[in-house]
This record gives structure tokens, C-alpha cells and sequence, in this order.
């Protein structure tokens, strides 16, 4: 889902973000920059999804839109860099929710699979943003 949605959640993620309390530094950061790296993610996390080394195509996307990189150059501090990847991971359950009926119990446990699944994708991701920005604080 989140691929072929990946505008429209990126959009209501960038919402959030952009006036969230929790992550000023976002406030300031140009709504394309944002929207783009937000759209990339969603639509390439499905690699991340399917991969039998899921860690590292995590890694490897991050570090192909220089993700981690961008936000610490920009100054964003750390928890807010974080609260932003929390925020984009609720908004795939935000739009999902209305978008997915689990008609039978297979429906619901291949649900409860993609919803934790996912879940490990941004854990993931969360390590690697934390792991990197303290080795560019040196």
C-alpha cells in the first residue's frame, strides 16, 4: 500500500511534521525537501520489506537520499529526528486504517504480520539514525 500511496501519506505526514511542537526544526525545512524524502522512503520500504537482509536495505536507503546526513547538516537534534520517523510511520497506519478490512482471521494475522513487520523497519531505522548522529557528533 504504502508505494502506491506514497504521495498522499508523505503529504499528511509533512502536515504533521511541519507544525508538530515536537519537531520545530522541521518547521523550517523546504516542504519539497521534505515531501521527497518522505515519498522515497514509502515507496521503497517494500525492498526493505521483502529483503532477507532488511537491516542493511534500510541502511542503504537511508544512505542513498543522505537522509541522516541532510538532518544533521540542517542542525535537527536528534529526539526530533526521531519523533519525524515515528510520525512517519504512524501516518502509514493512519491512512491504512482506512484503506484495509480484514474480512476473515487470515486477513487480520497477515495484517498483524505487515503491521509488525513494519514496525521492525522503522526500529531499524531509528538505530541507524541514532548510531549515525553520534558518530558525525564524533
Amino acid at each position: 500500500m504504502c508505494e502506491h500511496h506514497a504521495e498522499k501519506i508523505a503529504e499528511q505526514w509533512y502536515q504533521a511534521v511541519s507544525t508538530n511542537p515536537r519537531t520545530p526544526s522541521y518547521h523550517s525545512i523546504p516542504k519539497e525537501t521534505c515531501l521527497f524524502q518522505a515519498a522515497f522512503l514509502y515507496k521503497n520500504l517494500r525492498s526493505a520489506y521483502f529483503s532477507d537482509n532488511s537491516f542493511q536495505q534500510v541502511r542503504q536507503l537511508l544512505d542513498q537520499l543522505q537522509y541522516i546526513e541532510g538532518l544533521y547538516a540542517k542542525g535537527v537534534p536528534l529526539p526530533e529526528a526521531i519523533y519525524a520517523l515515528v510520525l512517519m510511520r504512524r501516518h502509514i497506519w493512519l491512512y491504512s486504517e482506512f484503506q484495509v478490512l480484514c474480512n476473515t482471521a487470515l486477513d487480520l494475522q497477515q495484517e498483524i504480520e505487515s503491521v509488525n513487520r513494519t514496525l521492525l523497519l522503522f526500529d531499524y531505522a531509528t538505530y541507524i539514525l541514532a548510531q549515525k548522529y553520534h558518530e558525525m557528533a564524533g
